[in-house]
């Protein structure tokens, strides 16, 4: 049987596509808040080190894969070595039901207070409006406490758009998407950043806190045991924060490159994508930090008492900045907040192609089933999130899966790439179009890279071992945190059983091929 394959229309939309799926709602407050946290300036460091030596060769890696065994990431994986099929699907497992069944919630509220942006309906005290009235939080995730009814219906209307832009092939649903999105999204944010800085206190706050240096945060070889033991959190939270900003680790990055032509610049297109979602990253938090300080200086209090971290930072501080602008508080808020749908479905509809291209490899089901039912379980799933304890469920699946699933994966594919295929090889098969990639590479991808990501591994296990993460009872770590990931594992390993159509193994590289290559 032969074997069809959809392909994009254009190199830039494929670029537009990977860094929107690169580029969400992380970007935007995660990044900004880890940067305050961790040290302001001094953050970028980690961050960058992360970006050279684990985020620039993965993202090659990602892309290699993908568009040398022309195939979604357990396809691709499977014709490599049959043995590594498994990883193939915990990446787009973890992506589809472990990252946007939440997702799609946070996106969510991010349309609820589009909304609301019209008549400020937050009002003046944000926190408590946040807290109380739109998410009716309860005490502690013990108890679901029922679903919130608005944020159900936002969350459907996420999922209903995944579905729309994902039914038809990549080339007619993501990329026109993306094409459309992406320019839309850079002009919100340039437009929200240029505004922000023109008002009061933006300044002084960006100076002062954003690119201001606190080096001791950052000293990991610093001789105080504690100081030590802090530092060492902040470099595996800058690690964190790349693997998620640059959707590495999802298996996304496989398939998109999966539908690139032969002739296409590999190497390029992995530095733009992630040179571009950095940037944006670093840019965006001009905005952030500009309107605190305008928050802080209006409200005479200290830029440390007006920012919040998390999902806080969107729909606490900000509403609360928007209303204290002395013209155009509206128009500012629904600006902000259609910034942050965009930057979201852009990355929500990556994540759930994922999936889909890895049921229609294996099984050969048409695409338009298969993205429909996945995106009824999708909101079924989702449907916890949206209940009186979902910012606690959030909170404690995130902190797995970020810190676990996605640096398990992206050591798994060093692994397999490193001493199963060769560096070598995929090296090579990539600079058949642009010799770019320098032998460097195979050390970073075969030990460099995975001696980092287990040491990361290891420092996570041993705090969260030494301390429960955010105080939570070890029994709701375990089954909102643990035990979700276990489910995933469960399903990746239940998803390899059925074998593969005997044509759909066929190595499309021969032996002595990959020989010439090394």
């Amino acid at each position: 049987m032969a074997e069809t394959r959809s392909s994009w229309k254009s190199n830039l939309g494929f670029l537009l596509a990977a860094i929107g799926s690169a580029i969400g709602l992380g970007n935007v407050w995660r990044f900004s808040y880890m940067a305050h946290q961790y040290g302001g300036g001094a953050f970028l460091v980690p961050y960058f080190v992360a970006l050279l030596v684990a985020g620039i060769p993965i993202m090659i890696l990602e892309y290699g894969v993908g568009h040398r065994e022309k195939g979604s990431s357990p396809l691709s994986l499977a014709r490599i070595d049959r043995r590594c099929e498994w990883v193939g699907w915990w990446m787009p497992v973890v992506a589809m039901f472990g990252i946007m069944l939440y997702y799609a919630v946070v996106i969510g509220w991010c349309v609820n207070y589009l909304f609301y942006s019209f008549t400020l309906a937050w009002g003046p005290d944000t926190e408590a409006f946040f807290f109380n009235q739109f998410l009716q939080l309860a005490d502690s995730a013990e108890t679901l406490g029922g679903v919130r009814v608005p944020i159900l219906f936002s969350t459907l209307l996420v999922w209903v758009s995944c579905w729309i832009i994902c039914f038809r092939d990549v080339s007619h649903g993501i990329e026109k998407a993306s094409v459309l999105f992406m320019p839309v999204l850079f002009l919100l944010t340039i437009v929200i950043v240029f505004w922000t800085l023109s008002l009061d206190g933006a300044g002084e706050a960006i100076f002062s806190h954003y690119l201001a240096a606190d080096w001791q945060k950052i000293n990991i070889f610093a001789a105080d045991p504690v100081v030590r033991e802090a530092a060492g959190k902040v470099w595996a939270a800058a690690f964190g924060q790349i693997f998620f900003t640059l959707s590495l680790g999802f298996g996304i990055m496989i398939t998109y490159a999966s539908y690139l032509p032969k002739k296409s610049n590999l190497s390029k297109n992995a530095l733009l994508t992630c040179v571009v979602n950095c940037s944006y990253s670093l840019f965006a938090g001009l905005a952030v930090f500009g309107i605190v300080g305008f928050m802080a200086k209006s409200q005479g209090v200290p830029f440390e008492a007006a920012i919040k971290g998390g999902p806080q930072l969107a729909f606490v501080v900000y509403p609360k900045a928007i209303a204290m602008l002395p013209a155009l508080n509206e128009f500012f808020g629904v600006l902000f907040f259609l910034m942050l749908i965009i930057a979201g479905l852009t990355s929500g509809v990556s994540l759930v192609e994922a999936f889909a291209c890895s049921l229609t490899d294996k099984f050969d089901w048409p695409r338009q089933k298969v993205v429909t039912w996945l995106c009824i379980a999708g909101f079924a799933g989702s449907t916890v999130f949206t209940t009186r304890s979902g910012l606690y469920l959030l909170d404690i699946a995130d902190h797995f899966i970020t810190n676990y699933g996605l640096i398990a994966g992206g050591l798994a594919e060093c692994l397999i790439i490193g001493w199963l295929l060769k560096a070598s090889i995929l090296r090579k098969h990539i600079n058949q179009v642009a010799s770019r990639v320098p032998a460097a590479w195979d050390f970073s991808i075969s030990y460099l890279t995975p001696c980092i990501l287990a040491g990361l591994l290891g420092l996570s296990l041993f705090t969260d071992l030494k301390e429960n993460y955010g105080g939570y009872p070890t029994d709701q770590l375990f089954l909102y945190g643990i035990g979700w990931m276990l489910l995933c594992l469960v399903a990746a390993l239940a998803l390899t059983f059925r074998p593969w159509r005997a044509d759909k193994l066929k190595r499309r590289h021969k032996p002595e091929e990959d020989k010439l290559l090394v």
